[in-house]
């Protein structure tokens, strides 16, 4: 019989190279699965087209941080609440909604010039994750009904609402029926900060969010109790904290920042609203969030990693004719390995025998 029996005391530098484990193993085990699969093609060269690619061509850098700031975002607002032990597991819904309110606003105004149009158009999608995330957080307080299944379920229903607003007011009149709104005008469309390329003004605001967000949790006497309330429930009760404040806030924080990672990737990227906004980046954001030990610099950092494996991914389909799946074969790997290191790092594995 096998049993886990906490360690009286663990590596802090063991816990601090951990990511790094986990990287090494994933690819380790990755450069396996290519050789068993890849007959006439060099594994080295499946590797440099993964992983040194991107960083040796400037259009594929730009990339790389299109797909990093949402990433940023979206991990920002759920390692405030992974931290007081609120499991908003359902980002990527809130992400969606935050989409569709922001793009809503963007299209009422279609014909209006003028610089108010972006801001509105965030407030919307941050109130739209907001609202979204709101509802688990009433049914948490209110009924204690578990937040993952709640946040989890409200996904899929945010994916169909999506659907079911192409095919009916946000579509475009002039697009033939298909399920698509309007190309955004010029004044709801995002800043281009690199001229040339996709990369738009929602990196520098995920970057100064992560600022932010560090100076919350270290200075502000709120992040101490955020910790708190995550780490020692019962200390938080006798020092007087109210659980449902911490409830509300973190998944208004964590659904606002999803909702306007939404916007920005419909206002951005892609210059519309269409039925392939849904790019399960608030799944792998819960990834990005685990690996960064949910400090907001670290995401900074995980977040970049996890979005090579995206345009990486994505060269490698191209290249070698390998199916989509490759990237989330290559994250669910990583996080894996992540969470069985820190699992060996805090618990001895002992094995017990069993008399019969």
């Amino acid at each position: 019989m096998i049993r886990l029996i906490p360690r009286i005391e663990h590596s802090n530098a063991m816990i601090l190279l951990s990511p790094l484990l986990a990287l090494t193993f994933t690819v380790i085990t990755a450069y396996f699965i290519f050789a068993s699969i890849l007959v006439d093609i060099e594994v080295s060269s499946v590797f440099y087209t993964l992983f040194v690619e991107p960083l040796t061509d400037s259009y594929y850098i730009s990339e790389l941080l299109v797909k990093a700031a949402p990433l940023m975002i979206i991990a920002l607002g759920l390692s405030i609440g992974f931290r007081a032990g609120v499991w908003n597991i359902g980002a990527e819904g809130q992400y969606v909604i935050g989409g569709i309110a922001g793009s809503a606003v963007g299209l009422y105004f279609y014909d209006v010039e003028g610089f108010w149009i972006i801001p509105l158009m965030a407030i919307a999608g941050i109130l739209g994750g907001m609202f979204y995330a709101g509802i688990a957080a009433f049914l948490k307080t209110k009924y204690q009904v578990n937040e993952i299944l709640v946040t989890l379920m409200l996904t899929y229903v945010a994916v169909l609402f999506l659907s079911a607003m192409l095919q009916g007011p946000l579509r475009n009149p002039s697009g033939f029926n298909f399920p698509e709104s309007r190309i955004f005008h010029d004044s709801a469309l995002l800043p281009i900060i690199w001229e040339g390329t996709r990369l738009h003004i929602g990196l520098v605001v995920a970057i100064i969010l992560s600022l932010i967000a560090w100076f919350g949790i270290k200075k502000h006497m709120f992040g101490m109790q955020i910790k708190i309330t995550g780490s020692a429930p019962r200390a938080a009760k006798f020092a007087g904290f109210d659980d449902n404040k911490t409830v509300w806030f973190s998944l208004l924080i964590s659904g606002g920042l999803a909702g306007l990672a939404g916007l920005f990737e419909a206002a951005g990227p892609a210059g519309q609203l269409t039925p392939g906004l849904p790019q399960f980046y608030g799944f792998t954001a819960i990834i990005v969030a685990f690996l960064a030990r949910l400090h907001p610099i670290g995401i900074l950092f995980s977040s970049l990693l996890i979005a090579l494996s995206y345009v990486g991914g994505e060269n490698v389909q191209i290249d070698y004719d390998l199916p989509s799946s490759i990237t989330q074969i290559f994250q669910g790997m990583l996080l894996f390995y992540f969470l069985a290191c820190d699992v060996l790092i805090k618990y001895k594995v002992v094995l017990f025998k069993t008399n019969k």
